[in-house]
């Protein structure tokens, strides 16, 4: 029994010790990843969360390539001074966004702004004229 037990261990210590081909990696794929994360934007484009976009519509507010712009840029203001979820006043916008998404969450008009919660900072773009 102890002889046939030994011959098992020693059958499986051999099956271990034959080596396995090594694996071999496609170039193409891995080249293909490189050049996608080299094109990646690390400076994500501000979006508008559906509820946003409606509100926009609703007040007939329509915002050009500029607009967009100086949105973009007032995030990254944020972002770069950690901010989480922020206030934006741009003219006479009111704008809450989620700046670790990048995301516009809701948007109305200044004058109808009574109570802002859940920012932890704001900032005011002045729109170029």
């Amino acid at each position: 029994m102890v002889d046939k037990l030994s011959k098992s261990i020693e059958t499986s210590q051999q099956s271990f010790k034959t080596k396995q081909p090594p694996i071999q990696l496609d170039r193409k794929f891995g080249s293909f990843i490189e050049d996608a994360l080299k094109n990646v934007n690390t400076e994500a484009k501000v979006t508008f969360s559906n509820h946003a976009q409606k509100r926009l519509d609703q007040h007939g507010i329509s915002l050009d390539q500029t607009d967009l712009d100086n949105l973009e840029e007032a995030v990254q203001t944020l972002a770069d001074k950690g901010s989480k979820q922020s206030l934006i006043l741009y003219d006479d916008l009111a704008l809450i966004a989620s700046i670790k998404n990048r995301k516009v969450i809701t948007a109305l008009k200044s004058d109808e702004m009574n109570e802002v919660t859940n920012i932890d900072s704001a900032i005011q773009v002045k729109r170029d004229v």
